[in-house]
């Protein structure tokens, strides 16, 4: 069966978890599909080993089909940055561009360090000699919190706009610092750059301020063409053109397409909605934009569910498995504490906004991919005679299904106190 035909009928799948969602548990839509695919994954896994339905085999043949990196990284992920980018009020960000700014960068930083040294940490004490850098590779790509799940929880809750447009913010931003930092990391440990800091910094900043700057000249073009036309069909094909053909241009040209994305869609959203779009435009622009954001969504938390078939465990891997949830929960907690004893000192936030930046910086399908990414083989760990790839893929896949799952659902609480929070204040 042909990729297309599987997603095809994987598609249906996550469509049919979330219809009968509404009629069963009621949970968020995003947290049903991921929670739904899993105990599939885990009911297949059980049957084959108690031989009554071998479907395993079949399962683990299906997702392998799949190249999760091109399909996320260099596909979709620039459909859901840009309609992502859509929502965001500029206003709003404006308010609050410092705190996103240093959360952004500051902090995914400085968590991927955190996580980065304490994995190295937690492997020697395990008798484990990694190198630092693909310590840091773990904590690269686990840091930055994923938009796609982050964005469907606050939007569902309503939280405080104060928050609400920091988690927003953030999230979409340091998605794409995140790729920027991961694929630094990457280049030093596989592809032969020198780890200096002249090096990295180069790396860096080709990467990120090359995808704003695209981002901000897809975003001029794409205003000067939709403001041409008064088509509204040939309006939303336009936009369209975004984050298809200006994603493929920004990955060829090796800068940051999610940046790019986050950016024009920025611009698209909240300057040519209101100078390009008749009143009747802007309305198919959200309705289309956020059909196709479900959509993919549910395709893509379905394929975070199953992936669990793909994953043989050890006891070493339970072990890391559940240091693992602990580690990066530390390391949030800290990297978005400390800016906040700063950010304190100018301006005054609800008392419940460093539990819901902790607790709601879930991680998704980005993290995933990345995990996927990495080269197996390269690095088998010592006296262990395991793959460097497994070990972090275990981990990855740990921290993204507590996160979505354990998180998404028990953040709901917090919200609400935040909500009252506000009210009294």
């Amino acid at each position: 069966m042909s990729v297309y035909y599987t997603l095809c009928f994987l598609a249906a799948l996550a469509i049919l978890i979330a219809f009968a969602n509404q009629y069963v548990v009621k949970i968020q839509t995003t947290i049903a599909i991921t929670a739904g695919s899993m105990l599939i994954s885990a009911l297949m896994v059980l049957f084959g080993k108690l031989g009554w339905f071998n479907l395993e085999p079949l399962a683990i043949r299906t997702m392998e089909s799949i190249d999760f990196q091109n399909f996320l990284l260099k596909g979709i992920l620039g459909f859901l940055l840009f309609a992502g980018g859509l929502g965001i009020n500029l206003k709003a960000l404006r308010s609050q561009k410092w705190e996103i700014t240093i959360l952004s960068i500051v902090a995914t930083l400085l968590s991927t360090f955190i996580i980065g040294y304490g994995f190295w940490l937690i492997a020697k004490m395990l008798g484990w000699a990694l190198p630092l850098v693909y310590c840091m590779l773990f904590g690269a790509l686990i840091s930055p919190t994923d938009p796609i799940a982050v964005l469907a929880i606050v939007k569902k809750m309503k939280a405080p706009p104060q928050i609400a447009i920091q988690i927003e913010g953030e999230s979409l931003f340091n998605d794409g610092v995140g790729l920027v930092i991961f694929a630094t990391v990457f280049a030093v440990a596989f592809g032969g750059v020198e780890p200096t800091l002249s090096s990295v910094a180069g790396l860096f900043l080709h990467e990120a301020l090359g995808g704003i700057l695209l981002g901000a000249l897809l975003g001029l073009l794409a205003h000067f063409m939709i403001s041409a036309t008064d088509d509204g069909s040939l309006e939303l094909l336009l936009t369209l053109c975004i984050p298809t053909a200006g994603f493929a241009f920004a990955n060829m040209i090796g800068v940051s397409g999610a940046l790019a994305m986050v950016v024009t869609g920025i611009m698209i959203g909240n300057w040519t909605r209101h100078s390009g779009f008749s009143e009747q435009s802007q309305h198919h622009l959200d309705h289309f934009w956020e059909l196709m954001d479900q959509f993919l969504n549910a395709l893509l938390f379905l394929l975070i569910g199953l992936a669990l078939v793909l994953l043989d465990l050890t006891w070493h891997d339970w072990v890391l498995l559940v240091i693992a949830v602990p580690l990066c929960l530390a390391a949030r907690f800290i990297s978005v504490s400390l800016p906040y004893l700063a950010f304190r000192k100018f301006r005054t936030y609800n008392t419940f906004s460093v539990r819901i930046l902790t607790w709601g910086g879930l991680r998704g399908g980005l993290a995933m991919a990345m995990a996927l990414a990495l080269p197996s083989g390269v690095m088998m760990i010592p006296n262990h005679g395991t793959d460097l790839r497994e070990v972090i893929l275990v981990m990855t896949y740990s921290v993204v299904m507590f996160s979505i799952v354990v998180q998404g659902m028990t953040i709901t609480p917090m919200i609400t106190a935040a909500k009252k929070a506000c009210a009294q204040y």
